[in-house]
């Protein structure tokens, strides 16, 4: 039986849910070009911060400013570079342009910001560029004791709407779970903010202490099945409350783990650890098991699975909002080792 695996996420059809999140398998276009050949239906891009943004325009106006550029030998070479991460704002658009241009699956731009200010308007040249949308990325940490839960999702909303302002290409918004209300924060990304869907979860990454030096280490780990629990339960919790697409993150890495995503409701399954661990050829490995399991079961789409078992389709709905928690503590050996 033929299956269809189409999908639509964002307003986008892709050829099917499984898509390569931002990560650095998807910072060439030759990584590109590998990854739309083994049937990814669309890919990320690596995120372009809003501090590369901004020392750029920064280094600009003080270049200008001095009237260093009045000197020759000032032409080329002088401003400082960012090279820790990615190609910079001006290379990053060039790689857009070249992805577009090689594959024909969607190209999502990524932008990680923490504030507003003008570095949003470099979104328009991520959509003149040929972005096919643009994936917010959100990491604003609250350590500001003053303020409250509701000022930090001001914030939010305050960066989402400015972006949503800036460009027509659709915008998603990729969250961390650190909401004390997160179907709250949800609603209003989409409903007030104008976002045309949601990332879960952005993974927080815990910095480490090294004890020979006693210096604050970065301490980067790839994810595991495991950890897709998370965003499985909450997008279960949001499929019926969000009027916008889903898509999951952290934790994708089998069929199987798509599959879950898939009838919990989410509309796409990202994926990037288990790329960087086994190469673009998983992706063609993934995406025959999801069909195979799909027609042994004879479902003929993704709309026909999708959602299956969100929140409100669910005999015990219950499993979902306490999680099981006594079942689980109960099932524990008590036998100790």
């Amino acid at each position: 039986m033929s299956v269809d695996l189409s999908t639509h996420y964002l307003g986008l059809r892709l050829i099917n849910p499984l898509i390569a999140s931002a990560s650095p398998a998807t910072d060439s276009t030759d990584s590109i070009m590998r990854l739309a050949d083994a049937g990814i239906g669309a890919v990320v891009l690596p995120s372009l911060f809003e501090e590369q943004i901004t020392h750029i325009e920064t280094e600009i106006a003080r270049v200008v400013e001095s009237g260093f550029a009045a000197f020759g030998e000032a032409a080329e070479g002088f401003l400082p570079e960012m090279v820790d991460y990615n190609l910079g704002p001006d290379g990053y658009l060039t790689m857009i342009e070249s992805a577009r241009s090689a594959v024909g699956i969607p190209v999502i731009a990524s932008l990680n910001g923490a504030t507003p200010g003008g570095w949003v308007r470099h979104a328009e040249h991520l959509e003149s560029a040929g972005a096919s949308a643009i994936e917010l990325n959100l990491y604003m940490l609250a350590t500001d004791a003053e303020v409250d839960g509701r000022g930090m999702e001001d914030r939010y909303m305050e960066v989402v709407r400015s972006v949503v302002d800036t460009v027509t290409v659709p915008v998603a918004v990729k969250l961390t779970p650190f909401f004390s209300s997160l179907p709250a924060i949800a609603r209003r990304l989409v409903d007030e903010g104008g976002a045309a869907g949601l990332v879960l979860f952005n993974r927080l990454y815990q910095p480490e202490i090294d004890l020979d030096t006693l210096t604050v280490e970065p301490n980067l780990r790839l994810s595991t099945s495991a950890e897709l629990n998370l965003p499985l339960r909450w997008i279960a919790l949001l499929r019926d409350i969000v009027d916008g697409s889903i898509a999951a993150t952290t934790g994708i890495h089998t069929a199987h783990d798509v599959l879950k995503a898939l009838l919990v409701g989410a509309d796409a399954a990202m994926m990037a650890s288990a790329i960087l661990r086994l190469g673009p050829g998983h992706v063609a490995s993934v995406l025959a098991a999801v069909e195979g399991w799909m027609s042994e079961r004879d479902y003929r789409s993704v709309s026909q699975l999708k959602g299956s078992m969100s929140l409100g389709s669910v005999p015990d709905p219950e499993s979902f909002v306490r999680a099981n928690y006594l079942h689980e503590m109960a099932s524990w050996s008590t036998e100790l080792p």
